[in-house]
């Protein structure tokens, strides 16, 4: 994962640090052949006339003259004009100016603002190939751009390093900072307080109730028996609620991974509300000391109003500490927006983020952070129970830079 994002920022790097491509010097011309001056001839009636000219006397009052000397002109009878010559000053000046991206001085050097701007329209372009929303670009552009321009830095300093620490400052403040987002977006703001999971589920009180929304196909159900096989090996005991009740087959697929992890499934029948299963849940958990609750949902498309009215409902009876989205890392811009449904409809609390080992891009993880305001706090890297890896800022930036 983030392969793609990794390299096109290296290349963003390495064209900051340097300047454009110098054009390839022209070879001089080659010197113009010259001319070999005619003989003249002097003819009998050419030198009679000169004698006659010189025998001419001027009338009074009139000096002799010659001929006033005319400037030269070119083919279209326009006087030439004088060539102006390059002085060396002028000529480093503009050389420098197209050799470096930087004004250097005294202080040290500074990035040209146009240069800049160039540049971060490249910065852009790939961070949207990168699957990067346009929300979380424009922040990032915007703190690299307050972090460089008419900033000095001293003479010596290895600017490739500068302008990758810009990038990550920039990286990681889009993954931590707190997002301003209207209410209208969102049902209520995150409740889930990086950088550690097990930390928020020591807090709170018993059980933790946790609710795993997401539509079909992103991995959904293997999250929930990944994330209860992590709690068991920290000494937390589980119970899941298979509030999927409308996909035929969801039920048996999450009562096979119970059987293996070894804990217990409350499931009602296909087609059951899934509100009491979810209640059910809960209330097994109570009864017999349980940690941690995890509740099932049917996966959804964010179109079917119907669907998502349900799921409203299934919040409003469980009351869960988190409500955790799953989404899809090969799913790039349509996982937002996916995302940004779910948090209208119930608002979400923390990110999953699956098949990360697949080829992903790397965009959607600052993409659906920026959308939701909700951290990303886990990644799926396999099929396995223990192909799950706590996400956080610097694992990120840690990849993307190596």
């Amino acid at each position: 994962m983030f392969q793609s994002l990794k390299e096109k920022l290296a290349a963003l790097r390495d064209r900051l640090t340097q300047g454009p491509e110098k054009e390839p010097e022209k070879p001089p011309p080659p010197p113009a052949p010259t001319e070999v001056p005619k003989p003249v001839f002097k003819k009998k009636k050419a030198a009679a006339k000169a004698i006659a000219a010189a025998a001419e006397r001027p009338v009074d009052g009139e000096k002799m003259a010659g001929p006033r000397p005319q400037p030269p002109r070119t083919e279209m009878g326009r006087p030439a004009e004088k060539p102006e010559m390059p002085t060396e000053a002028s000529g480093q000046t503009e050389k420098a100016s197209h050799e470096s991206s930087f004004a250097t001085g005294i202080l040290g050097w500074k990035l040209h603002e146009s240069r800049l701007d160039g540049l971060l329209w490249d910065l852009e372009v790939a961070l949207l190939e990168s699957d990067v929303a346009l929300p979380a670009i424009e922040a990032i552009k915007k703190r690299v751009k307050k972090d460089l321009l008419d900033r000095r830095v001293k003479l010596g300093t290895d600017v490739a390093e500068v302008v990758e620490d810009s990038l990550k400052d920039a990286i990681t403040s889009v993954l931590t900072d707190p997002v301003p987002a209207e209410s209208k977006n969102r049902k209520a703001p995150s409740r889930f307080d990086p950088p550690f999971f097990n930390e928020f589920i020591d807090k709170k009180p018993k059980p933790v109730v946790l609710m795993f929304v997401g539509i079909n196909g992103t991995g959904k159900t293997t999250s929930i028996a990944k994330i209860c096989f992590m709690l068991q090996k920290q000494g937390y005991s589980c119970v899941i609620g298979a509030g999927d009740t409308f996909r035929a087959g969801a039920i048996e697929q999450l009562e096979k991974h119970a059987d293996k992890l070894g804990v217990k499934l409350i499931k009602h029948q296909a087609g059951s509300d899934p509100a009491s299963v979810a209640f059910d849940a809960i209330e097994h958990a109570k009864a017999r000391k349980k940690d941690v609750v995890l509740v099932d949902t049917a996966g959804r498309m964010q179109t079917d109003f119907g669907l998502m009215e349900e799921m409203s409902k299934i919040e409003r009876v469980a009351k869960p500490d988190l409500v955790i989205y799953v989404g899809d890392a090969l799913a790039g811009n349509d996982a937002v927006n996916e995302a940004m449904a779910f948090n209208k409809a119930v608002g979400i609390d923390a990110v999953v983020l699956t098949k990360v080992d697949a080829d992903a891009k790397g965009g959607a993880a600052l993409s659906i952070r920026y959308a939701t305001g909700a951290p990303v706090i886990f990644v799926g890297t396999g099929q396995e129970y223990k192909d799950l890896e706590p996400f956080g800022a610097r694992w990120m930036v840690d990849r993307i830079f190596g």
